[in-house]
Protein backbone atom coordinates (compact mmCIF):
# COMPACT_ATOMS: atom_id res chain seq x y z
CA UNK A 1 0.00 0.00 0.00
CA UNK A 2 1.42 3.65 -1.21
CA UNK A 3 1.77 6.02 0.89
CA UNK A 4 1.79 9.92 0.23
CA UNK A 5 4.14 11.44 1.33
CA UNK A 6 3.55 14.77 3.04
CA UNK A 7 4.48 18.06 1.63
CA UNK A 8 7.36 19.85 2.44
CA UNK A 9 7.58 22.70 3.99
CA UNK A 10 9.48 25.18 1.82
CA UNK A 11 12.83 26.60 3.51
CA UNK A 12 11.78 29.91 4.99
CA UNK A 13 13.01 32.57 2.90
CA UNK A 14 15.38 35.11 5.02
CA UNK A 15 13.66 38.45 5.00
CA UNK A 16 16.44 40.26 5.53
CA UNK A 17 19.90 40.35 3.75
CA UNK A 18 22.65 39.13 6.12
CA UNK A 19 24.31 42.25 7.76
CA UNK A 20 21.17 44.58 6.32
CA UNK A 21 18.02 45.69 8.66
CA UNK A 22 15.74 47.93 7.73
CA UNK A 23 16.62 52.12 7.83
CA UNK A 24 15.87 53.49 11.81
CA UNK A 25 13.03 56.07 11.85
CA UNK A 26 16.03 58.61 12.69
CA UNK A 27 18.02 57.45 9.18
CA UNK A 28 14.20 57.63 7.52
CA UNK A 29 14.00 61.60 9.15
CA UNK A 30 17.23 62.45 8.00
CA UNK A 31 16.49 61.36 3.82
CA UNK A 32 13.38 62.80 4.50
CA UNK A 33 14.71 66.06 5.90
CA UNK A 34 17.02 66.40 3.00
CA UNK A 35 14.59 65.71 0.05
CA UNK A 36 12.96 68.83 2.13
CA UNK A 37 16.27 70.56 1.40
CA UNK A 38 17.96 69.77 -2.03
CA UNK A 39 15.35 70.29 -4.48
CA UNK A 40 15.19 73.17 -6.05
CA UNK A 41 11.74 74.66 -4.56
CA UNK A 42 13.23 73.46 -1.36
CA UNK A 43 16.36 75.30 -1.84
CA UNK A 44 14.50 78.46 -3.34
CA UNK A 45 12.22 78.46 -0.22
CA UNK A 46 14.80 78.39 2.30
CA UNK A 47 16.71 81.18 0.68
CA UNK A 48 13.24 83.35 0.47
CA UNK A 49 12.91 82.69 3.82
CA UNK A 50 16.69 84.00 4.94
CA UNK A 51 15.98 86.88 2.94
CA UNK A 52 12.92 87.73 4.45
CA UNK A 53 14.98 87.80 7.48
CA UNK A 54 17.49 89.79 6.63
CA UNK A 55 14.88 92.22 4.88
CA UNK A 56 12.85 92.29 8.21
CA UNK A 57 15.89 93.01 10.18
CA UNK A 58 16.88 95.99 7.96
CA UNK A 59 13.41 97.34 7.81
CA UNK A 60 13.55 96.89 11.67
CA UNK A 61 16.86 98.84 11.81
CA UNK A 62 15.80 101.65 10.18
CA UNK A 63 12.06 102.31 10.20
CA UNK A 64 11.06 101.39 13.94
CA UNK A 65 11.73 103.38 16.83
CA UNK A 66 14.88 103.25 19.03
CA UNK A 67 12.56 102.35 21.90
CA UNK A 68 11.26 99.35 20.02
CA UNK A 69 14.51 97.67 18.67
CA UNK A 70 14.51 95.25 21.59
CA UNK A 71 15.55 91.29 21.34
CA UNK A 72 11.62 90.37 21.58
CA UNK A 73 10.54 92.39 19.13
CA UNK A 74 12.92 92.05 16.67
CA UNK A 75 12.66 87.87 17.42
CA UNK A 76 8.91 88.34 16.68
CA UNK A 77 9.65 89.69 14.13
CA UNK A 78 11.81 87.09 12.58
CA UNK A 79 8.46 84.58 12.93
CA UNK A 80 7.21 86.08 10.34
CA UNK A 81 8.97 84.46 7.08
CA UNK A 82 9.42 81.25 8.32
CA UNK A 83 5.47 80.95 9.47
CA UNK A 84 4.28 81.75 6.41
CA UNK A 85 6.64 79.90 4.10
CA UNK A 86 7.83 76.93 6.13
CA UNK A 87 4.41 74.92 5.87
CA UNK A 88 4.97 74.88 2.13
CA UNK A 89 7.63 72.99 2.45
CA UNK A 90 5.92 70.47 4.72
CA UNK A 91 3.17 70.44 1.57
CA UNK A 92 5.59 69.41 -1.02
CA UNK A 93 7.77 67.11 1.45
CA UNK A 94 4.77 65.01 0.75
CA UNK A 95 3.02 65.98 -2.75
CA UNK A 96 6.47 65.68 -4.41
CA UNK A 97 6.18 62.09 -3.97
CA UNK A 98 3.59 62.07 -6.49
CA UNK A 99 3.88 65.02 -8.60
CA UNK A 100 7.59 63.53 -9.64
CA UNK A 101 6.31 60.31 -9.17
CA UNK A 102 8.83 59.08 -6.29
CA UNK A 103 6.70 57.36 -4.38
CA UNK A 104 7.21 53.84 -5.97
CA UNK A 105 11.03 54.04 -5.29
CA UNK A 106 10.47 55.29 -1.62
CA UNK A 107 7.43 52.80 -0.89
CA UNK A 108 9.79 50.01 -2.54
CA UNK A 109 12.71 50.84 -0.15
CA UNK A 110 10.52 51.65 2.52
CA UNK A 111 6.83 49.20 2.60
CA UNK A 112 5.63 50.29 5.70
CA UNK A 113 4.31 53.48 4.73
CA UNK A 114 3.61 54.54 8.39
CA UNK A 115 7.28 54.20 8.59
CA UNK A 116 7.77 57.21 5.69
CA UNK A 117 4.82 59.42 7.19
CA UNK A 118 6.31 59.72 10.48
CA UNK A 119 9.49 60.62 8.90
CA UNK A 120 8.01 63.06 6.71
CA UNK A 121 6.36 64.63 9.97
CA UNK A 122 9.90 64.66 12.42
CA UNK A 123 11.81 65.99 9.67
CA UNK A 124 8.92 68.82 9.27
CA UNK A 125 9.48 69.40 12.85
CA UNK A 126 13.26 69.38 12.99
CA UNK A 127 12.92 72.16 10.40
CA UNK A 128 10.35 74.40 12.71
CA UNK A 129 13.26 74.11 15.18
CA UNK A 130 15.75 75.23 13.29
CA UNK A 131 13.59 77.62 12.12
CA UNK A 132 13.61 79.22 15.60
CA UNK A 133 16.65 78.91 16.36
CA UNK A 134 18.26 81.02 12.72
CA UNK A 135 15.26 83.63 14.08
CA UNK A 136 16.81 83.83 17.82
CA UNK A 137 20.73 84.35 15.99
CA UNK A 138 18.82 87.04 13.87
CA UNK A 139 16.94 88.73 15.89
CA UNK A 140 20.34 88.81 18.54
CA UNK A 141 22.75 90.02 15.35
CA UNK A 142 20.22 92.54 14.86
CA UNK A 143 19.74 93.74 19.21
CA UNK A 144 23.65 94.15 18.47
CA UNK A 145 23.65 96.72 15.55
CA UNK A 146 20.54 98.38 16.80
CA UNK A 147 21.98 99.43 20.26
CA UNK A 148 25.11 100.22 19.04
CA UNK A 149 24.01 102.07 15.00
CA UNK A 150 20.94 103.24 15.93
CA UNK A 151 20.42 103.83 19.29
CA UNK A 152 17.85 100.99 20.24
CA UNK A 153 17.13 99.90 23.17
CA UNK A 154 18.89 96.94 23.15
CA UNK A 155 17.05 94.79 25.79
CA UNK A 156 17.14 91.44 25.89
CA UNK A 157 14.56 89.91 28.13
CA UNK A 158 12.31 87.95 26.06
CA UNK A 159 9.47 87.58 28.73
CA UNK A 160 7.25 84.89 29.57
CA UNK A 161 6.99 81.85 27.72
CA UNK A 162 7.63 83.21 24.01
CA UNK A 163 10.37 81.20 22.90
CA UNK A 164 8.67 77.61 23.73
CA UNK A 165 5.31 79.26 22.60
CA UNK A 166 6.58 80.27 19.52
CA UNK A 167 8.20 77.28 18.71
CA UNK A 168 4.55 75.32 19.22
CA UNK A 169 3.56 77.69 17.24
CA UNK A 170 5.34 76.66 14.31
CA UNK A 171 5.17 72.79 14.33
CA UNK A 172 1.65 73.59 14.23
CA UNK A 173 1.75 75.57 11.14
CA UNK A 174 4.64 73.19 9.61
CA UNK A 175 2.42 70.06 10.46
CA UNK A 176 -0.81 71.32 9.08
CA UNK A 177 0.91 72.23 5.78
CA UNK A 178 2.24 68.32 5.95
CA UNK A 179 -1.26 67.47 7.17
CA UNK A 180 -3.15 68.80 3.76
CA UNK A 181 -0.21 67.82 1.83
CA UNK A 182 -1.08 63.87 3.06
CA UNK A 183 -4.69 64.91 1.99
CA UNK A 184 -4.85 66.52 -1.02
CA UNK A 185 -1.49 64.92 -2.54
CA UNK A 186 -1.25 67.95 -5.14
CA UNK A 187 1.61 70.68 -4.82
CA UNK A 188 -0.81 73.52 -6.28
CA UNK A 189 -3.86 72.14 -4.93
CA UNK A 190 -2.48 71.93 -1.35
CA UNK A 191 -0.55 75.17 -1.22
CA UNK A 192 -3.74 76.94 -2.74
CA UNK A 193 -6.23 75.63 -0.42
CA UNK A 194 -3.92 75.87 2.94
CA UNK A 195 -3.64 79.52 2.18
CA UNK A 196 -7.10 79.99 1.06
CA UNK A 197 -9.35 78.08 3.21
CA UNK A 198 -8.49 79.27 6.47
CA UNK A 199 -8.16 82.85 5.11
CA UNK A 200 -11.73 82.65 4.05
CA UNK A 201 -13.19 80.96 7.20
CA UNK A 202 -10.92 84.04 9.04
CA UNK A 203 -13.15 86.94 7.05
CA UNK A 204 -16.33 85.08 6.97
CA UNK A 205 -15.91 84.87 10.77
CA UNK A 206 -15.34 88.23 11.58
CA UNK A 207 -17.83 89.65 9.01
CA UNK A 208 -20.99 87.16 9.73
CA UNK A 209 -21.95 88.69 13.29
CA UNK A 210 -23.39 84.26 13.94
CA UNK A 211 -20.14 83.27 13.50
CA UNK A 212 -17.81 85.59 15.67
CA UNK A 213 -18.39 83.22 18.31
CA UNK A 214 -17.75 80.12 16.85
CA UNK A 215 -14.29 81.81 14.84
CA UNK A 216 -12.74 82.69 18.43
CA UNK A 217 -12.33 78.66 18.91
CA UNK A 218 -12.05 77.87 15.15
CA UNK A 219 -10.28 79.86 13.38
CA UNK A 220 -6.27 79.24 13.64
CA UNK A 221 -4.95 82.34 13.06
CA UNK A 222 -6.97 83.69 16.33
CA UNK A 223 -6.10 81.25 18.16
CA UNK A 224 -2.47 81.19 17.58
CA UNK A 225 -1.92 84.50 18.43
CA UNK A 226 -1.37 84.41 21.92
CA UNK A 227 1.52 82.23 21.34
CA UNK A 228 3.26 84.42 18.90
CA UNK A 229 2.45 87.27 22.14
CA UNK A 230 4.12 84.48 24.29
CA UNK A 231 1.23 83.93 26.73
CA UNK A 232 -2.25 81.88 26.44
CA UNK A 233 -4.32 83.68 28.96
CA UNK A 234 -8.07 82.01 30.46
CA UNK A 235 -9.47 79.80 27.70
CA UNK A 236 -6.62 80.12 25.33
CA UNK A 237 -5.40 76.56 25.73
CA UNK A 238 -8.44 75.09 25.03
CA UNK A 239 -9.55 77.35 22.07
CA UNK A 240 -5.89 76.44 20.52
CA UNK A 241 -6.43 72.84 20.96
CA UNK A 242 -10.20 73.22 19.16
CA UNK A 243 -8.88 74.77 16.30
CA UNK A 244 -5.75 72.69 16.28
CA UNK A 245 -8.23 69.71 16.25
CA UNK A 246 -10.07 70.78 13.18
CA UNK A 247 -7.33 72.71 10.66
CA UNK A 248 -4.11 69.95 11.89
CA UNK A 249 -5.19 66.80 13.53
CA UNK A 250 -8.19 66.16 11.29
CA UNK A 251 -6.88 66.98 7.98
CA UNK A 252 -3.59 65.02 9.25
CA UNK A 253 -5.83 61.62 10.18
CA UNK A 254 -7.67 61.70 6.84
CA UNK A 255 -4.61 62.16 4.93
CA UNK A 256 -2.31 59.80 6.84
CA UNK A 257 -5.50 57.55 5.86
CA UNK A 258 -4.92 58.13 2.22
CA UNK A 259 -1.62 58.14 2.39
CA UNK A 260 -1.97 54.44 3.77
CA UNK A 261 -4.10 53.49 1.27
CA UNK A 262 -3.60 54.91 -2.30
CA UNK A 263 -2.56 53.03 -5.01
CA UNK A 264 1.10 53.92 -6.19
CA UNK A 265 1.76 53.66 -10.14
Amino acid sequence: MSTIAAPTKPPMIERRVAGVSRPGITRLTAVELRKMTDTRAGFWLLVTIGLGYVALAVIMLFAADPADLTFRNLFQMMMIPSGVLLPVLGILAVTSEWTQRTALTTFTLVPERSRVAVAKLLAAIALAVASVAVSVAVAAAGNVVGSALFDGDGAWNLGGAILPLSLLAQVINIVMGVAFGMLLMNSALAIVVYFMLPTVWGVVGQMVKALQTPAQWLDLGVTMQPLLEGSMPGQAWAKLATASAVWVLLPLAAGWTRLLRREVS
